[in-house]
């Protein structure tokens, strides 16, 4: 049996278990909107664990992290410990604090805890779906070049063919539907990149200084030194951890959790797992570079499979791939759609019943989806994408999560649901938000979060609070 049919085999299969997988949780996810998007905060740990791993992982990491390591080498690590060691710094700072409330996004939170104000909520919608979006688009675009590359086949049908797959099924499970399918995926993922990292690394010995003489003797030895500046390593940094702190994927997985040290575990112990895979991602981009310095950056990682691999690790690798892209692909589908519906939608229309906005939010995966296609057709770079919307994001939407957070009203009352508890005014938001986005994209993202901050603070001095903050304001006087 050939490799496009045994491909094509595997590729069948599992697409069939995934649409079953949808079809058996329909109905748990159609029960209220809180279900369908974070399955009414009661998930337990090995289920948060594995659809965190199986999120991360997605193909977009594999191939645009293999396609950098075999452009700029070690340049790419300080990007690498931002983008996925902030899943860590999230775990220990954000995600038992998350786990404590049940918010659908963290638009939602922000709204409620911090500023009362519906217009910031969307902007910071339209933010984090952003990110959701370019996700998406590089699981597909990552998934069709693989694919075309094991079998032959155009990228173009493989890319519409994948996505709506997992159109499909995220439409119809919701949350359900991605958790389950996750924790397959997961445990996939973790088995076969342990078997794929050791075979990748064979051919310099599993040696860095082996791998670092190789490079040397094909001309190459630069990607074997950390040739930045001190300040390119903090802005790259920054722009992988303030990015992913925005990501509305990983506070969703929090608001899902059963409580507050289920979100904590699962996302430190995911973080750890995927920040050592990524970077030996990058280290195999290395390897191919060392084998064959002459190919395109984006093919780096199917030629390594499909050169160094034997036929059934190839199979296996290539399994680990499509479960990879199909696991990102439909939580970061789910989150994109759930964010245009609670924030976009909700905040404008509060007269729409739970069916409705579960009848929105599947309308909007399709929609989505749809766009995120487009946008992978169009894309030239995976990591390119993903660095855009990280900037513009991470450099809007944190400063000012950072300043409400931390500049309380009342110092000695902790958040709770319902309950205002920050000085920054609606003005404030929205001066920081867009602010922030626009600088980060024009100057950089160190000057985008600097002018965030401080504008937040000033804007928020010399404007009012909103109206309900003014009342809680009255009430703490009256007591």
């Amino acid at each position: 049996m050939t490799l496009t049919q045994l491909t094509w085999i595997v590729t069948i299969i599992l697409c069939l278990v995934f649409l079953i997988i949808s079809i058996r949780t329909k109905d748990s996810a159609s029960t209220s909107f809180l279900h369908y998007a974070i399955a009414g905060g009661t998930l337990p740990f090995f289920m948060i664990l594995f659809t965190d791993i199986s999120s991360i992982m997605g193909v977009g990491n594999f191939i645009g992290h293999g396609a950098k390591g075999y452009e700029i080498g070690y340049a790419n690590i300080p990007f690498v410990v931002g983008e996925q060691g902030s899943k860590i710094i999230f775990a220990l700072l954000f995600a038992g604090f998350a786990g404590r409330f049940t918010y659908i996004t963290i638009a939602e939170l922000m709204d409620d805890l911090l500023f009362r104000d519906k217009v910031s909520r969307a902007i910071i919608g339209i933010l984090t779906a952003s990110i959701m979006i370019s996700w998406i688009a590089g699981q597909g675009k990552g998934l069709g070049e693989i694919f075309a590359a094991f079998t032959g086949a155009d990228p173009l049908p493989i890319i519409l063919f994948f996505s709506a797959i997992f159109i499909i099924y995220t439409c119809l499970g919701g949350i359900y539907s991605v958790v389950w399918t996750d924790l397959i995926q997961g445990v996939l993922v973790v088995i076969l990149g342990v078997a794929f990292y050791y075979m990748a690394f064979a051919p310099v010995n599993w040696s860095l200084t082996e791998l670092k003489l190789q490079l040397t003797s094909v001309g190459a030895g630069e990607l074997a030194s950390m040739n930045l500046s001190f300040g390119e390593v903090i802005t790259k940094f920054i722009t992988g951890c303030f990015g992913i702190l925005a990501a509305q994927m990983y506070w969703q997985r929090c608001f899902a959790a059963r409580d507050g040290k289920t979100a904590t575990r699962g996302m430190l112990y995911s973080g750890i797992i995927v920040i050592v895979f990524t970077i030996l991602t990058t280290l195999v981009g290395m390897v191919a570079k060392a084998l064959n310095p002459n190919l395109e950056a984006n093919h780096a990682m199917a030629w390594m499979i499909m050169e160094q691999m034997p036929l059934f690790a190839t199979v296996l690798i290539f399994t680990l791939i499509l479960v990879a892209a199909m696991s990102s692909a439909d939580s970061l589908l789910h989150s994109a759609a759930v964010i245009v519906v609670n924030d976009l939608i909700r905040p404008f229309a509060p007269n729409k019943t739970d069916q409705d906005l579960v009848k929105l939010t599947r309308w909007c995966v399709l929609i989505v989806g749809i766009f995120a296609v487009v946008t992978a057709i169009w894309a030239d770079s995976i990591i390119g994408l993903f660095s855009l919307a990280y900037t513009m994001a991470g450099g809007g939407v944190v400063p000012v999560l950072l300043v409400g957070l931390l500049w309380k009203r009342l110092r000695a009352t902790p958040f709770t649901m319902g309950m205002q508890n920050s000085k920054l005014s609606p003005w404030g938001a929205r001066v920081g938000l867009i602010t922030g986005s626009i600088f980060s994209l024009w100057l950089g993202i160190l000057y985008g979060i600097t002018i965030s901050f401080l504008l937040t603070i000033i804007v928020s001095l010399l404007t009012p609070l909103s109206h309900q903050k003014t009342e809680d304001n009255k009430m703490d006087h009256t007591v």
